[in-house]
Formats: structure tokens, sequence, C-alpha cells
């Protein structure tokens, strides 16, 4: 997942790419991060492994269904969602000193949040109820609100070890503008969710509600969807911008790493300010995605029924986009800059 360019005069390697940059060098790097992690993120990411292959199971023998989806696929999903974010988590602090006491602190903070938000979720499913937006019970209210306390705390966690990823010096320039940008851009995606808590105007319209916030926009939850994410395909749902602003932790960094394993057949990307600007690039076109899917879901739009108005957005963010690309690429060609060492 992560790449280390370092300057390589003398080693028989393309300036600027360290060797085995775009082999192997990703996960060999992650798994010594994940071993070397602090042990209690460590358990976490061993509780989701089993928490996935009980969800598994329970797809299979239990024929229970919440909202129209099998009840136990949203555990499923969060804790393959959770154990990629502790995973990223981990890389992550293996780019700060050892010795740093924030950098264990947060990560810990975290490694809380994530184990406290599976097992709300594990035991709704018991109980054969929704983990978010119910608040039918005083029991119910209290775990929506105990989820909604801990997703707040694991994103003031995560922007705190952005803070000290940008403060760190780090030995490659695109790696750390990819590390920096994709922290920034997820927790944009990771935001996008306090959205979903909100009263919607049919919750507000009766008596005491028994449900506060969906993730759907203009339908109720629980409608037609896409196989598999459930995203809605008659309204707007906030969950894919927070889905593709989240990722951006691993994406960015993967840009990096495609960018350095092809900087070694092209020599017009060897140059380390060449890469950042490419990922700068991609960080924005992240970002602007992360706004159009909001606003288009805000909208009460369906991500595949777009009108004309959010057809035009997405055609002049691809065509920006697009165009950075190439003149950052054209530079290159024409001149390379001068290679930070």
């Amino acid at each position: 997942m992560s790449i280390t360019l370092t300057s390589s005069a003398g080693s028989g390697t393309a300036p600027g790419v360290a060797p085995g940059a775009g082999s192997s060098a990703g996960s060999a790097t992650l798994r010594p991060a994940v071993a070397g992690a602090p042990r209690l993120l460590r358990l976490t990411l061993v509780a989701m492994v089993v928490l996935a292959a009980v969800s598994a199971v329970g797809l299979v023998v239990d024929d229970r269904t919440l909202l129209g989806d099998p009840i136990w696929l949203k555990p499923l999903k969060f804790s393959v969602s959770i154990a990629v974010y502790g995973a990223t988590v981990a890389w992550l602090v293996s780019l700060l000193p050892a010795s740093s006491r924030g950098a264990r602190r947060l990560t810990a903070l975290i490694a809380v949040t994530m184990l406290v938000e599976a097992t709300a979720i594990v035991v709704q499913v018991i109980r054969g109820r929704r983990s978010h937006f119910d608040v039918a019970t005083p029991f119910d209210a209290l775990v929506f609100s105990t989820m909604g306390v801990v997703i707040a705390v694991a994103w003031v966690a995560t922007a705190g070890l952005g803070l000290l990823l940008l403060r760190q010096a780090l030995p490659d320039a695109a790696t750390a503008t990819a590390v920096r940008t994709g922290t920034a851009v997820a927790l944009a995606g990771m935001a996008v969710g306090f959205l979903m808590t909100r009263p919607t105007p049919g919750q507000l319209a009766g008596g005491p509600p028994t449900t506060v916030g969906a993730h759907s926009v203009g339908v109720p939850d629980g409608g037609p969807g896409l196989p598999l994410v459930g995203w809605s395909t008659t309204g707007g749902d906030l969950r894919i911008a927070h889905f593709v602003g989240l990722h951006a932790l691993q994406l960015l960094p993967l840009v990096a790493f495609a960018l350095a394993r092809t900087a070694r057949r092209w020599p017009a990307l060897r140059p380390a300010p060449v890469r950042v600007r490419l990922i700068r690039v991609a960080a924005a076109g992240q970002a602007g995605l992360v706004v159009l899917l909001t606003w288009q879901a805000l909208r009460a739009q369906a991500l595949l029924r777009p009108d004309a108005v959010t057809l035009v957005a997405a055609a002049g963010l691809a065509l920006g986009i697009g165009a950075a690309t190439l003149a950052v690429v054209a530079a290159a060609t024409r001149s390379p800059a001068p290679q930070l060492r």
C-alpha cells in the first residue's frame, strides 16, 4: 500500500524510484506495519476478520431481513470496511516515530471506537433492530447515540493523526502528498456521515419519532438499491459520497504507488515534483467528486439518474481533472522538473 521513493543513484534503478517500487513494495511495507501496530489495533483487526466470517455464516443460516436486506449483510460490510480502515491506520502510524505517544494514544482511541461501533451493530442484529437511526426504545436510542459519539471521536482522532503526519518529515514527497491529501479528503467523506443524522421532514411531521435520520434523501431507507452496496436507485443516497471520500486514504497512496511503478518505464514521471503534482490533481478530483455526489444526493437524485445540471457538473469536473493531468504530463515531457532528493 505504501511506497518508499528515494534517490537510488548507483543502484541501477531509475533515478528517484526506490528498488522494488512497483513490484511488492506496497504489500511488503503494509504487512510489517500491521504486525508492528499497537496491540489494541491488532486485536481490533483480528476481531473484524472473525466478525466477517461470522457474518458470512449468518447470511447462510439466518434468513431474517431488515429493510429488505439480509440482516447479517450490514455487519459483514462494516467488518470489512473497519478492517481496511484499521490496516490503513496501522500503515499511517508506521510512518511516524515509534516513540510518538500522541500516535499511540490516537491509534488506541480509533481502535476503541471501531470496536464499539462493531459491537453495537452486532447487538442490534441479534435483537433484530436497526443500529443506525433507531430511537424507538430507550435502549435503541442509547445505541444510536453511542455510535454517534464514537464516530465523532474517530473523526477527531483521525484528524489528530493527520496533523501529526502533516508535521512529520516523510522521505518521499509524493507519498507525503498522498497521505496528507488522502487524510483531508477522507475526513471530508467521514463528515458526510453527520448529514445522515438530521431528522427528515417526515420524521418531524408526526409525534415522537421512532427513527431519526436517514441515509436516503427523498425516499425511505430500505427501498430499491444497487446490488451489494444497497445505494438507492430511486432517490438520493449520502452513503455514496461518504464511501468515495473515506477511501481516499487508500486510493491516493495507491496512486502514488502506481506512479512510482510507471516511472520505472516512463522517465517523465521520475522527478518527484511531477508525481506530487499528479497526486494533487487526483486529490482534487476525488474531493470534487465527494462534493458532487453529496450535492446530487441532497437534491434527492439517484446515482444512476442524474439530471442535466448534475451531468454538466460531472463533465466539467472530468474535463478539468483531465486537462490538469495532461498539462502536468506535457510539461514534464517537454522539460522534466528538478528531482526532489
